[in-house]
């Protein structure tokens, strides 16, 4: 990171630094000691960090704010999310509070403080992704804020030195009927109470929790958390627009660039990479050609589409074949069985026309020929719900890509009333998601229903966490969780985890 050495500056002239310049006066670029669990992310860290832990660690946090939004557009309560979020919390962000007495606080911290910073980066390029940036970390803080230890709660507020001004008794006395008005209690008089810029606090504002008088906001002390939680996404929002203006120096670091890059395209749908491994589902038999259609009843709407579509003509396109010919890849297909399969789905073509033209691609996509990479055996690897939603829509006559973002509303009502989702509550939430270019979060919304059952089952018995159960982005854990989730009880229900998934 950049370093300035302010140390041998003389008194007066370090009072006139910029106050922009001032974290670094000290020149104190060692680790730095964190006091409280929660953070208001002021000022940012100094000390080194590998390229490995600086993208490792944003992906982490990334993880945690998409949950947070898939909880947000699945209309979750404040509890509802709380309890979700506390086993994805503790796997991919742990924070724990001083009264642990944990080992790693101080690393914990130091995660927390660099993957904020990294992805306040990555997220302040454009309007809208600072808006969401900073309405996930708001959620984020307020989680947190909540569920901290009461004393070390205090103990934070204290230090923030927030600019709120204390109600005296005389003015208590005076705005006692108006007090106990808005807040609809007779015990307004007997709490404290603050005054701040309405502006300050819009949540309490339209939840009509405070008195409005001449243009301050007089707040009682039981709603400090939107207080603190308000200050926290106005000093955020004023901090990504600094960030934004300088952002065009990062360019000329190659090693950051393409890093931040690849994290703010994750905000479209979260990356999820593939291992040979996820191939390996409990109680599934080989798959052979032959039970491909069986088992496309557990396929995501991508890839359901493309069977339907390979069926009803007895080809598909370039890529529409890729994308298809991966996925089968990635559920177990061995290449023997895949070409066996293409072969019996092609009914209109001759052998030698297979031969000479489709057969070396599925031999290349598996590793079986091709450049130094195929040699080694690996092919390619099965598409992630980020690769596909960020190609190139499809052209006239193709099927690749995702339904939920290349269909119109209507065909994509049509399709997924093919597949057996006829409710009508579901299909406009879908078509809500889609609206908004949620495309990931149609997709979970869909499967959350067609599985609704089998989820409540895993859940009442404890048998599946939340991190079993996180939002899906990949078709291949779409598949490996709709198998296991309908094959409950037979003993072959072992849990699966989308976040396994590496490269």
């Amino acid at each position: 990171m950049i370093r300035h050495d302010y140390s041998r500056i003389d008194t007066k002239r370090r009072a006139n630094i910029d106050p922009r310049k001032k974290q670094f006066v000290k020149a104190e670029f060692a680790q730095q000691h964190y006091d409280h669990r929660l953070n208001f992310y002021t000022l940012p860290p100094t000390a080194d960090i590998t390229l490995e832990e600086f993208e490792t660690w944003a992906i982490n946090r990334l993880k945690v704010l998409s949950e947070l939004e898939a909880c947000s557009f699945r209309n979750k309560s404040p509890e509802e999310t709380a309890e979700y979020m506390m086993s994805i919390l503790n796997k991919y962000l742990p924070l724990r509070s001083n009264s642990s007495r944990g080992m790693n606080l101080q690393e914990e911290r130091r995660r927390d403080h660099y993957s904020h910073f990294i992805l306040r980066l990555a997220f302040s390029s454009t309007e809208e992704l600072r808006r969401r940036f900073s309405h996930l970390e708001t959620i984020l803080f307020r989680l947190r804020f909540r569920e901290d230890d009461p004393r070390e709660r205090q103990e934070f507020v204290r230090s923030l030195d927030l600019e709120w001004e204390e109600v005296s008794e005389e003015e208590k006395r005076e705005l006692r009927d108006q007090m106990m008005a808005a807040i609809g209690s007779k015990k307004g008089e007997e709490q404290d109470w603050f005054k701040v810029d309405w502006e300050r606090v819009p949540e309490l504002v339209s939840q009509r929790k405070v008195l409005l008088k001449r243009g301050m906001a007089y707040v009682p002390a039981r709603e400090q958390t939107s207080l603190v939680v308000a200050e926290f996404t106005k000093r955020l929002d004023e901090a990504l627009e600094l960030t934004a203006r300088v952002l065009p120096r990062l360019d000329e670091d190659d090693r950051l660039a393409p890093i931040l890059a690849h994290l703010s395209q994750s905000f479209t749908a979260p990356e999820a990479a593939y291992s040979s491994s996820d191939a390996n589902i409990d109680g599934l038999s080989t798959i052979n050609a032959v039970s491909i259609d069986k088992l496309s009843q557990n396929f995501p709407l991508c890839m359901q589409n493309l069977h339907m579509t390979l069926r009803a003509n007895s080809h598909l396109k370039h890529y529409g074949r890729l994308q298809y010919t991966l996925f089968l890849k990635g559920i177990g297909l061995s290449l023997e069985e895949c070409i066996v399969f293409w072969r019996r789905s092609f009914k209109l073509i001759t052998d030698d026309k297979f031969h000479k033209e489709y057969k070396y691609n599925i031999r290349h996509v598996y590793g079986d020929v091709g450049g130094d990479a195929n040699r080694r055996g690996r092919g390619y690897t099965p598409y992630s719900c980020q690769k596909i939603l960020t190609e190139p829509l499809p052209g006239p006559g193709q099927a690749h890509g995702c339904p939920y973002r290349t269909f119109t509303v209507e065909n994509l009502t049509g399709l997924l009333q093919r597949v057996g989702i006829q409710d009508r509550e579901v299909l406009n939430g879908v078509k809500d998601d889609v609206k908004k270019q949620r495309y990931h979060v149609a997709c979970n919304r869909v499967f959350e229903f067609a599985h609704k059952k089998e989820i409540k089952k895993v859940k009442d018995e404890g048998t599946w966490s939340a991190t079993d159960l996180d939002t899906i982005v990949h078709p291949n854990t779409y598949f490996k969780r709709s198998w296991l989730l309908k094959h409950l009880g037979e003993g072959n229900a072992g849990v699966v985890n989308g976040d396994k998934m590496e490269e």
